[in-house]
């Protein structure tokens, strides 16, 4: 399937609890932000795009939906994958998430 074929705009995301990541579904590609949750602090390890999904905004729709979950849900969030942490330094509404002890990854 071509890129021109993918509607980026109709990006379908769900927490996958089962298998502890969110995904970001366009056509029959999945994005993922993978996660664990320990107590009442989500911390993100790993966010992977398929590469035609690539450049598309795909990985931050799916941080975003990841952190107004974490916001909705009342967690603290430690960013210790890359992409999350690049998201919060870009998006500082999300820096109140980030416990003192992480302030660093996003600083």
């Amino acid at each position: 399937m071509s890129n021109e074929a993918l509607d980026f705009n109709a990006v379908a995301i769900n927490d996958n609890t089962a298998d502890s990541q969110f995904e970001a579904h366009v056509g029959p590609y999945v994005g993922v932000i993978q996660y664990e949750r320990l107590g009442d602090m989500i911390v993100f390890t790993h966010t992977e795009t398929p590469e035609e999904l690539e450049g598309h905004g795909v990985a931050s729709k799916l941080a975003q939906a990841a952190l107004d979950d974490a916001r909705a849900q009342g967690l603290r969030v430690a960013p210790l994958c890359p992409f999350v942490a690049s998201y919060i330094k870009r998006h500082p509404e999300y820096g109140d998430l980030v416990p003192a002890e992480y302030q660093s990854r996003i600083s």
